[in-house]
């Protein structure tokens, strides 16, 4: 692995400057300091890894290439998911990893701004039955376990509208989806139904094999969208803007090396994001990724945040979001640029995406 380190830090030379020279992290010379916060997920993982492979350095203080290249200084922040929800609400830092639906609440407190589009959940939050249960209505008279108030019970809804099932016929029951997990690996009683997310989803699947998936996200395509969500106030500070492109110039980079051609660069940097998210082995990392379906190019992303169907999306995560007490009342949703429109609750701006393919070039 030391020897495909020392090679990824030559591939990325080459990528940023084509010159075959490498330049260890150095000290940050009064290049204004951001932090992101994120925690254990493909798509955010791959921030973890690029501090890893020293494209940055996640360290307050010292810059990686690309870092210098944007003149910022990024320090990472990586926590579990509601602390880090709960430090960006807070004003703790800059830009937080976080869904579509998970940033409405901070949102209402703190005018913020959609960046960045990491993946959509394809398969990767999933019913998982066992027993005899082929169907949705068998699910009447037992509990469901999942995460109440999250993309979890929003899946559960969304697949019994779609069943035209009503919602008030069914019992979801709020618990942590380790936990939920757990019980139904072990086979404990009552636990016949749950609702999780991955690694969750493929951990119970090998390990109790009469378990399957009655319904995953797969039939709401493109509703939770997970992203990096970035502070109107620090996009206004004097080098906000760049460190906005510099974020979103480290997860184009580690996407690249995600599609390297060379199977040696795809494995390995797979596997460190798998490292950073679970324990699932090269195998089942392939899987999570057909699972996570990641927004791979900037033009994939800058497709999103233009896209005619993100606002029918987020009305329905609003109406979610509002009927089950997530949200005390309606956020204001805007989209494209701060100047295309009025000031929102929440934006979603391809402007920073516009701005790295820009120095990208063609």
């Amino acid at each position: 692995m030391g020897n495909f380190r020392n090679f990824i830090s030559i591939w990325v030379a080459v990528c940023m400057t084509g010159i075959f020279i490498l330049t260890p992290t150095a000290p940050a010379q009064k290049a204004p300091t951001f932090s992101l916060a994120w925690s254990e997920y493909p798509s955010w993982s791959v921030f973890g890894v690029a501090h890893e492979f020293r494209l940055i350095d996640g360290g307050a203080g010292k810059m990686g290439d690309i870092e210098k290249k944007w003149g910022v200084d990024i320090k990472l922040e990586e926590l579990d998911y509601d602390s880090c929800m709960a430090l960006y609400a807070s004003l703790g830092c800059d830009a937080v990893c976080i869904t579509n639906m998970d940033a409405l609440n901070p949102a209402l407190s703190r005018q913020s701004v959609a960046i960045l589009p990491t993946s959509t959940s394809y398969g990767a939050d999933a019913c998982i039955v066992a027993g005899d249960i082929t169907e949705i209505s068998q699910l009447k008279g037992l509990n469901v376990y999942g995460l109440a108030k999250s993309v979890s019970e929003y899946c559960f809804v969304r697949n019994l509208e779609l069943q035209n099932e009503n919602e008030e016929d069914y019992t979801f029951i709020n618990m942590d989806p380790a936990a939920a997990a757990l019980a139904m690996q072990q086979r404990q009683k009552g636990y016949q139904a749950i609702v999780v997310w991955n690694p969750f989803v493929l951990e119970t699947l090998n390990k109790r094999k009469d378990a399957r998936v009655l319904f995953d996200s797969t039939t709401i395509e493109g509703e939770i969208i997970d992203m990096v969500l970035m502070a109107e106030g620090s996009l206004n500070k004097p080098g906000g803007a760049q460190f906005a492109a510099a974020i979103i110039d480290v997860f184009y980079t580690v996407n690249q090396m995600l599609a390297d051609p060379d199977p040696e660069v795809a494995n390995d940097t797979l596997i460190a994001v798998g490292e950073k998210f679970s324990h699932l082995g090269l195998k089942d990392m392939r899987k999570v990724m057909r699972q996570t379906r990641f927004y791979k190019t900037p033009e994939d992303g800058k497709e999103l945040l233009v896209s005619d169907k993100l606002p029918e999306i987020m009305a329905k995560v609003v109406d979610f979001s509002l009927s089950h007490e997530i949200v005390d009342r309606k956020p204001t949703i805007a989209y494209g640029s701060k100047n295309q429109g009025p000031d929102a609750n929440l934006r979603f701006d391809p402007t920073y995406i516009e701005k790295y393919m820009a120095r990208r070039g063609p």
